[in-house]
């Protein structure tokens, strides 16, 4: 009997269909190509227009061919109103990563593909990627508005110290940040008509480090009515995005008390570790808003500050279910290593590179945690010494994600050990190595005084 051959193995050993009533979208700029499976409709592939009205008719189609899941790429922004209005339909959409779809062996050159992601999808190849619930998705968006606000304000900041540089007068040299209450009292007061040096150092704030003497050195200028234009409109533009932060506060405080919990936790809002206010931070008590929302205050772990906690919550949501296991946590975070392993030897432990924002912020935290007499400031120390500030950095991320992970979702207190019971912890494992490696050389360990007396 004539055995198979490879061939007639591949074909008789059919992928068994998971997802029956899947749909595949190729998402585009001005439109989108959909694909339903064959027999559900006399034309299974179709095109829509990207405008809202072709989009409720796209998913009212879906709905008549039987659709219940949906497949598409993340293609820039575009994927987002589709989203919406799918989920709007009761539609499952799953947006998946580019990187997975070229992964997955197939002649996806020869295919549409509409076609080959509704076939991906239908036999479960694909994984959709992490999307947060409405309102969270709409806080995420709040922040980020607001992290770009930021970014537009400290652009004009430069302006305003160029203008000052060009009529020498050295304010950031005598002030550390210009933006300040001394700063800005002084620009402004210059935009009013105040030339004199005494006059403008008398704005000094009484916690400038600075002395008048000296600030009134450097407010000797020579002005020029383009550079005093320059300055004023570096300043009105800095005026308005500031106002635009405030607006975004205001937004961020509404709906961060609609999303309070009812009821509030039985437990008080702890006494907060740190008292200093921090650089652009937000307009309202942002720890007990956060705390009435996941009953839990995250500011207690050394690292996380209230704006920080909030931009992470923002990103993964209150509800971490979504990952199974924390090691699943930090997989999704890049932040574990990803094993490449053949005949039982690990090529490559790298994490990958990852452009997740909320590894971002846990790295930032990262480092500031080193610099505290912490468990997790020593761990980030004795690491940054033996191996890098890099991989520091990263296995400290990794820590604060376990802890993050565990307070969100179980609620568990974090207590610091503190650096010294670290140290402590940390030469007790090197004892017990050496003990263990001399005893097997047939040697004994002994204290360098016992040593000494014998």
């Amino acid at each position: 009997m004539k055995e198979p051959t490879s061939r007639t193995r591949r074909s008789s050993e059919r992928l068994s269909t998971v997802n029956p009533d899947a749909a595949g979208i190729d998402v585009g700029s001005q439109f989108h190509v959909v694909a339903v499976p064959p027999g559900r409709d006399a034309e299974p592939v179709r095109t829509f227009q990207s405008f809202t009205g072709d989009l409720h008719r796209l998913a009212e189609w879906l709905v008549a061919c039987g659709i219940q899941t949906v497949a598409m790429e993340s293609t820039g922004v575009y994927w987002i109103p589709l989203f919406e209005i799918l989920a709007s339909w009761d539609l499952e959409v799953f947006v998946v990563n580019a990187r997975d779809v070229k992964h997955v062996p197939g002649r996806k050159t020869d295919v549409n593909d509409a076609q080959w992601l509704q076939q991906l999808h239908a036999y479960g190849l694909l994984r959709g990627s992490f999307h947060p619930p409405a309102d969270i998705a709409a806080l995420r968006a709040y922040l980020r508005q607001r992290e770009r606000l930021l970014d537009y304000a400290a652009a004009h900041i430069q302006h305003m110290q160029k203008a000052l540089m060009q009529m020498n007068l050295q304010l950031h040299h005598v002030v550390s940040d210009i933006t300040g209450s001394t700063g800005m009292q002084i620009i402004r007061a210059i935009l009013d008509g105040v030339r004199d040096p005494a006059t403008l150092a008398g704005y000094r704030d009484l916690r400038c480090k600075a002395s008048t003497e000296k600030i009134t050195q450097a407010l000797e200028g020579n002005y020029r009515p383009e550079h005093l234009f320059a300055l004023r409109q570096a300043v009105a533009l800095y005026d308005t995005y500031q106002q635009h932060v405030a607006d975004c506060d205001h937004a961020i405080e509404a709906l961060l008390a609609c999303l309070q919990v009812s009821p509030p936790p039985e437990e008080p809002l702890p006494v907060a570790r740190h008292r200093t206010r921090q650089t652009n931070a937000l307009d309202f008590d942002v720890r007990a808003a956060l705390y009435a929302v996941i009953g839990t205050d995250l500011t207690q772990i050394h690292g996380f500050g209230p704006y920080l906690a909030l931009k992470l919550v923002s990103e993964c949501g209150t509800d971490l279910s979504r990952w199974p296991t924390v090691q699943h946590f930090t997989s999704w975070l890049c932040l574990a290593p990803s094993n490449q392993i053949s005949g039982g030897k690990i090529l490559s432990a790298h994490t990958r590179r990852s452009k997740n924002r909320a590894s971002a912020l846990l790295r930032l935290a990262a480092v500031n945690v080193g610099k505290t007499s912490s468990a997790l400031g020593a761990f980030y120390r004795r690491l940054a010494a033996r191996i890098g500030k890099a991989k520091a950095v990263t296995a400290t991320a990794r820590k604060l994600a376990v802890l993050f992970y565990n307070a969100l979702r179980y609620g568990m207190d974090y207590c610091d050990p503190g650096a010294a019971y670290y140290e402590e912890r940390y030469r007790e494992r090197v004892l017990h190595h050496l003990t263990r490696r001399a005893k097997q050389l047939g040697y004994t360990l002994a204290p360098a005084s016992v040593a000494g007396v014998s």
